[in-house]
């Protein structure tokens, strides 16, 4: 079998069977396409449409890791297509050992319904894998982001630009809460060279990072209150609540307001017009249903 060929012919019959609305996306006019436009994948995934019409024309034989990751999660793939794809580019599947980025299908069609608030999804490490548009409008678009700007802990305890301020008592919390859960994923990925290279990165660059992570302390991190504050719009004070997705370690984040609250008239707001740029090819009235995922570096 030709792996080049059947990963092109792969890459094409799982974009036929999407349809712009399954994704967000605006049907637009005349679509020769069965499902999603070459251009479209490319917008989803994070690549340029070169790079994709490369690939299903079988004339880019070697996508990275990464590359493959982005796939699968902007074409919805099943945990046995996307160890398929994986196989067809030459590439092992992340093991049993190693941390996943795998957003199951259930918890995408979960997420793309929950609209209305602030939300972000991470994996066992805490790297940011997708986001929803509200969520970058109060937090600040991430998709220029790479490596390690995309890490929570990293971003805290190098001491990073963020928009989130803590009183003394969260900020002990949170520095506890995210070292526990680093500790707890270094157990269940035994396996992942990343992991063990952020934390002794961490460990490095932060001597509150070094002193927790020595205290032993194991735990996770669930949920506590937020600040934020926006350039144009204002602080917002939310209830951040951490779920965990049924069958993985991915965490979602999702960021509530008080009803009647300063921040909740603040959100409705920036619901309105606070989206409306974070990506140009979106059509404005269907942003808030597309989850954005991370830019690769091609």
């Amino acid at each position: 079998m030709n792996e080049s060929r059947e990963l092109g012919r792969a890459l094409h019959g799982w974009r036929d069977r999407i349809t712009p609305e399954a994704v967000g996306l605006p049907a637009g006019g005349v679509r020769r396409a069965a499902g999603l436009r070459r251009e479209e994948l490319a917008q989803l995934a994070g690549l340029s449409v070169d790079y994709i019409t490369r690939l299903e024309q079988s004339r880019a034989t070697s996508p990275s890791a990464q590359v493959l990751s982005a796939l699968a999660r902007a074409l919805r793939l099943s945990a046995a297509e996307r160890e398929y794809l994986y196989r067809l580019a030459g590439r092992p599947a992340p093991g049993p050992g190693q941390l996943s980025t795998h957003i199951p299908p259930g918890v995408r069609r979960l997420l793309d319904q929950l609209d209305g608030s602030p939300l972000s999804v991470h994996d066992a490490a805490w790297n940011l894998i997708l986001w929803n548009p509200l969520w970058a409008a109060v937090f600040g678009d991430a998709s220029a982001q790479r490596g390690r700007e995309r890490n929570i802990a990293w971003r805290h305890f190098a001491g990073l630009p963020s928009r989130v301020s803590h009183a003394p008592e969260q900020e002990a919390r949170f520095e506890a809460a995210v070292v526990a859960d680093l500790r707890a994923a270094t157990a269940r990925y035994p396996a992942d060279a990343g992991l063990r290279m952020l934390i002794n990165d961490l460990r490095g660059v932060s001597t509150d990072f070094a002193r927790l992570w020595d205290t032993g302390i194991v735990g996770v991190h669930e949920s506590d209150t937020k600040t934020v504050h926006h350039p144009d719009v204002g602080t917002f004070t939310f209830d951040c609540d951490v779920l965990t997705a049924p069958g993985s370690d991915l965490r979602i984040v999702a960021c509530t307001a008080t009803p009647g609250s300063d921040t909740a008239g603040r959100l409705r707001l920036l619901n309105v017009i606070g989206t409306q740029a974070m990506t140009e090819a979106l059509d404005a009235s269907q942003q808030k249903k597309a989850f954005i995922p991370p830019t690769s570096d091609r």
